[in-house]
């Protein structure tokens, strides 16, 4: 428990070094605090900034002790991360967040849609499937549905849309039998998302919610504000602060939704960090979702999440860079007033590999997005 706030110039851990480390770390490091960041990838994206770098497997015994014995907090960039660690360094009396059952949870579809449906929260028709046996009932109420991995899926990975009972089994065939979820394919209107912080004296925030459009199954562009009714935000809102205080959730969370016809809202998944669709906030907001994560986990009181002006957010994938590493074309965009560009330190590039993203921060949403898509043309 944090009993009084941690304060600079203290070292805080983080258990991943991907982008969000090297964000999160960036953050940090600017409220003047140290970081140590353990993450197996030598070339790790955090570990440009931060002060330690343990390359290590995130079950190495020598390195989760370190982090025990140097860090006033330990927090985490994804919740593939080993859930046993985080739950053997609270464990030695270091404030943890989100704690390890949380990730645990977040982990495994299965697990993470059963919570939300016992929290009194709507998500689509899903059946757990753990062996073939489990497919043999009427399917009627899932399909035509998509089956999904229970671990490890993610950017549209480990997922195959499925129209009948034979296709299903074909495609859990070919998942090598592992447990999966198979999920009702719902008619979305739109996709949403709100990013929620929560204190462990249970203040809670919420960033202004964000409509996302994805390509191939990875987030393409961000839309902020989204472009719903004023009662489906607010819905979305409630809804993730709902499943944020159900999980006694401490830290940053990301709930992801599916808009259905008829103004309906279904939770599609959630992420126990700071999400994709929320870095507008590094340009956008008062506080960004990395400063939120450092100030949870450090017990301090959520910063001011007001929205400056609408703004779009698009992913910047290794598909725009050209051979051998050839950097787009950045004049048009380091030019324009209004647009800021983050790159996330990576060596290589590669087709859906993540490289960067930019902000377009404009009068209108409408605005925004026209230039957004204007520059995606150029680069």
């Amino acid at each position: 428990m944090v009993n009084k706030p941690i304060l600079p110039p203290a070292m805080l851990g983080i258990l991943g070094g991907g982008q969000l480390g090297r964000m999160f770390t960036v953050a940090a490091k600017t409220m003047g605090y140290q970081v140590t960041v353990l993450d197996p990838d030598p070339n790790a994206p955090a570990a440009d900034f931060a002060d330690v770098h343990l390359a290590q497997p995130y079950t190495d015994a020598h390195a989760l002790a370190t982090l025990a014995q140097t860090c006033a907090a330990i927090t985490t960039e994804f919740e593939n991360v080993n859930a046993d660690s985080m739950r053997w360094l609270a464990q030695q009396g270091i404030p943890v967040s989100p704690s390890g059952e949380c990730v645990a949870i977040a982990q495994d579809r299965i697990a993470e849609k059963t919570f939300i449906r016992n929290s009194g929260l709507d998500t689509a028709p899903f059946l757990a499937i753990r062996n073939s046996g489990d497919l043999d009932v009427d399917l009627s109420p899932y399909l035509p549905g998509i089956l999904k991995t229970a671990r490890l899926g993610y950017d549209g990975k480990g997922q195959v849309r499925v129209q009948t009972l034979e296709e299903a089994r074909l495609a859990l065939s070919n998942m090598k039998h592992q447990a999966c979820v198979l999920e009702k394919m719902l008619p979305l209107v739109a996709e949403v998302s709100a990013i929620v912080t929560r204190t462990r004296a249970g203040e809670a925030t919420c960033f202004p919610v964000a409509e996302n459009q994805h390509k191939n199954g990875i987030l393409d562009v961000s839309i902020v504000p989204a472009r719903i009714s004023p009662e489906l935000l607010d819905q979305a809102r409630s809804m993730a602060l709902q499943l944020a205080e159900k999980l006694d959730y401490i830290g940053v969370l990301a709930v992801e939704f599916f808009v259905l016809e008829g103004d309906r809202l279904v939770i599609n998944e959630m992420a126990p960090r700071p999400h994709n669709s929320g870095h507008y906030t590094l340009d956008a907001t008062l506080t960004s979702q990395f400063e939120q994560q450092v100030r949870a986990m450090c017990g301090l009181y959520p910063g001011k999440t007001d929205l400056l002006r609408p703004t779009v957010m698009v992913n910047l994938l290794g598909d725009t860079w050209g051979e051998n590493n050839a950097a787009p074309h950045w004049e048009v965009l380091m030019t324009a007033p209004n647009t800021k560009l983050h790159l996330y330190g990576k060596k290589e590039a590669r087709i859906g590999r993540k490289m960067g993203h930019f902000n377009v921060l404009a009068d209108t949403v409408d605005a925004a997005l026209e230039q957004a898509e204007a520059i995606k043309d150029t680069l």
